[in-house]
């Protein structure tokens, strides 16, 4: 999988993984990851075609 930076709202930090989740959610595309530094997830808004890259 490739790398994906997310932002963690919580801790306030980004960070990159290349373990996450793509979820689909009345038609928008997520990529979901746990978080680093808790036990929350944090979620990214991906485009149609930025999912559809990721799946792969």
């Amino acid at each position: 999988m490739k790398e994906v930076e997310f932002f963690d709202v919580k801790a306030k930090t980004k960070f990159k993984t290349t373990k996450y989740d793509i979820r689909e959610k009345s038609g928008r595309f997520f990529a979901v990851a746990k978080s680093p530094t808790g036990k929350h997830e944090c979620w990214k808004i991906l485009s149609a075609k930025q999912a559809a890259e990721l799946k792969k």
